[in-house]
């Protein structure tokens, strides 16, 4: 009955994940999930209001399918001011979330059988996007050793004349890495060799930055008409499930982004729209807060997963994630239950620590799992608590 499309298609493992968890605490489990990246504040107050004035001024009839103008003037301002990145109206598409803008540019750009580069550790749904639009990932491993990235080198070794696009994401979802402007430069002299391949970088937790910098790789000089810089509001603003996302991209590339939207979702949510209006032009210091609490916990968790024998972990500089190695538990018997890699790991983490976390399998490094510090202090402590209390029983 099922298309071999979707029969072919893996489900998402961190919404599998935080299915779990939910279905477990239904039934009454003291389960503590750090499985989904969802910022764990509320949407500032100064968004809500612009969203209430919105209804209000009868903001209600179907927006623009590449987003209200008012908006994409705001992402170019947000654009030059950020990153230095000098965008026109013409070069920005709205989505349903970046999720939806990355969907958008694979099925525009990518021919079967091209091939995209994704560094590893790379966020969940890369892979299965890319391999919907016919093409195939091509995996490059890093380690806790190089902080979860690529050097030019490895890059230059997994071009192909098939390679059509790289993407990316920096801070790295799931490894917390961040890219700086020596490491960009480095990598774009590689891809500047290339005349058809481009790059998509994927900017999304841009402000939840504690390395005190932020590199766009289309600010490299040659870089900015071969890239694709995606970006949103749901992590900085805390605005996950108001679903805006944007791109800023060569004029062709959007062009053929805002046609294939038009025959699918159309505009996104005109109120959210409205507010993301609002969020976009307000300074960057208005959130600083979140930041601020994410940075003191990722200090708190580094100090938590040290405190684990056996697990190794890099210093994430972004997001809100750890990406611990926990390979010295493979092989290893815990409560009767064999651990032969991480997928077993997660899962007896949840069975006996009631901890849910997600398996790096999901992210192309199986020897990982991620854990998600968007929750309160108390919680971390106790679900740390829980996972050393489970492995070293």
């Amino acid at each position: 009955m099922l298309s071999d499309r979707i029969n072919n298609l893996s489900i998402s493992q961190t919404l599998a994940m935080a299915a779990k968890a939910r279905e477990l605490k239904a039934l009454g489990k003291d389960i503590i999930s750090l499985s989904l990246g969802e910022p764990d504040f509320n949407t500032p107050d100064f968004i809500k209001e612009a969203a209430k004035q919105a209804i209000d001024e009868n903001w209600s009839t179907y927006s623009p399918v590449e987003g209200y103008v008012e908006l994409k003037q705001a992402i170019v301002k947000k654009f030059k001011r950020d990153n230095g990145l000098d965008y026109t109206p013409a070069n920005i598409v709205v989505s349903t979330g970046a999720k939806q803008s990355l969907y958008n540019i694979a099925q525009a750009m990518i021919n079967e059988g091209d091939e995209v580069i994704l560094p590893a550790p790379y966020w969940v749904s890369y892979s299965e996007i890319v391999k919907m639009a016919g093409g195939i990932p091509v995996e490059v491993p890093t380690s806790v050793a190089s902080d979860f990235k690529i050097t030019p080198e490895q890059l230059e070794a997994a071009i192909t004349p098939k390679t059509k696009m790289m993407w990316f994401s920096s801070p790295c979802n799931p490894s917390g890495s961040v890219y700086n402007r020596e490491e960009l430069t480095a990598l774009s002299n590689v891809l500047l060799k290339n005349d058809n391949i481009y790059v998509v970088s994927d900017e999304i937790y841009e402000h939840i930055n504690f390395a005190g910098t932020f590199c766009s790789i289309a600010s490299i000089p040659g870089m900015f008409d071969k890239t694709i810089t995606v970006n949103g509001v749901a992590k900085a603003f805390a605005m996950t499930g108001w679903r805006i996302g944007y791109i800023g991209a060569p004029e062709a590339i959007a062009k053929a982004c805002t046609k294939l939207q038009g025959q699918v979702t159309s505009g996104a949510n005109s109120i959210a729209q409205r507010a993301t209006i609002t969020a976009l032009e307000a300074d960057p210091s208005k959130i600083s807060y979140m930041v601020e609490a994410f940075h003191k916990r990722r200090d708190l968790v580094m100090d938590l997963i040290n405190d684990i024998p056996g697990l190794q972990v890099n210093k994430p500089e972004g997001a809100f994630y750890a990406f611990p190695d926990v390979s010295a538990y493979f092989g290893k018997t815990l409560n009767g239950i064999e651990i032969k890699d991480a997928d077993d790991l997660a899962m007896y983490l949840l069975e006996f620590a009631n901890v849910a976390t997600v398996t790096g399998a999901a992210f192309g490094n199986p020897d990982c799992i991620r854990l998600s510090y968007a929750t309160s202090e108390e919680l971390l402590i106790e679900a740390f608590k829980r996972i050393k209390n489970a492995l070293t029983a």
